[in-house]
């Protein structure tokens, strides 16, 4: 039975990367996507004249015509709202990065797709990456005993018209949220020209993120008791994040399970406010902490 889906904001790869998955591989030759919506004219087109799909003029035209909806603008401030006319029909949803840029919006967001049981994946593609998910077991299986620290590397742009910092910051959180947890006590961030470092307090140990303003190299390396384990972390065949996440989302077209909670989806929106205030501020910043 085919399922139909829509794209909501196809400015960035992702949408592109997908419609191509569709289109090539038989594993997601059930999937159709009849239409797609951008505030961007030339990236909707692009895509028609690339695959074939149709344009949208609204957002919300294809409520209760959808089996799926996936969101991939790259301004976070339009996530929420693209959701919003769809939530209530209950179909499953991809959330791109930034999930949302406001901490109170991420908690209605996430309330409302909870109550309604919309099933949900996406986030930053990093979460994907076979490097942070062997780093994620070593530290859930305390590999060469505990962790006591550890360093990520990801790009921002600040200058981004998608939201400045908020547009690429999520990829450096992602990352050091599945290898170290989602939850750290606080942040401290300080900038030396296109470098922003933050350290990430947890319980027992810091782990340090290093930002590097439009420098799109990737690094994660975890410390444990008797032993260091990292590496570049690079995107290629072989290691397809895209094609990762598509196929996680394309489970739950199916009727599979989500993967993570809301509670935890949201983590790395409440993690990315308190470095912009640690980075604003010039001082330490707690985490703030919320329920749902």
């Amino acid at each position: 039975m085919m399922k139909k889906v829509v794209i909501l904001g196809c400015e960035n790869s992702h949408a592109d990367s997908f419609l191509k998955y569709i289109k090539e591989k038989e594993e997601f030759s059930d999937v159709e996507v009849i239409g797609v919506f951008s505030d961007e004219t030339a990236a909707s087109e692009k895509l028609r004249e690339k695959f074939g799909v149709a344009i949208m003029d609204r957002y919300d035209e294809a409520v209760g015509k959808v089996d799926g909806v996936m969101i991939t603008a790259r301004h976070g401030d339009n996530h929420y709202p693209y959701a919003k006319p769809y939530i209530e029909s209950g179909v499953p949803m991809f959330i791109d990065k930034p999930i949302t840029i406001n901490e109170n919006e991420a908690v209605e967001f996430m309330k409302a797709l909870e109550k309604a049981h919309v099933r949900i994946t996406g986030g930053s593609s990093l979460r994907q990456d076979a490097l942070i998910k062997m780093l994620k077991h070593e530290a859930e299986t305390e590999r060469d005993g505990k962790t006591v620290g550890g360093i990520v590397r990801a790009p921002i742009a600040s200058d981004s018209p998608y939201g400045g910092f908020f547009f690429y910051a999520q990829h450096l959180v992602e990352m050091v949220c599945e290898i170290f947890g989602r939850y750290p006590k606080s942040v401290l961030a300080t900038a030396s020209g296109p470098q922003t470092t933050v350290i990430f307090r947890y319980d027992g140990f810091d782990a340090v993120g290093v930002y590097l303003e439009n420098n799109y190299v990737y690094y994660a390396a975890r410390f444990a008791e008797h032993g260091t384990h990292g590496a570049t972390v690079q995107l290629g065949e072989e290691n397809d994040w895209f094609y990762q996440e598509f196929a996680e989302y394309h489970k739950l077209l199916c009727g599979g399970k989500q993967t993570v909670s809301y509670h935890d989806f949201i983590a790395p929106v409440f993690l990315l406010n308190a470095i912009k205030r640690s980075m604003d501020r010039g001082q330490e910043e707690k985490v703030r902490e919320y329920t749902l």
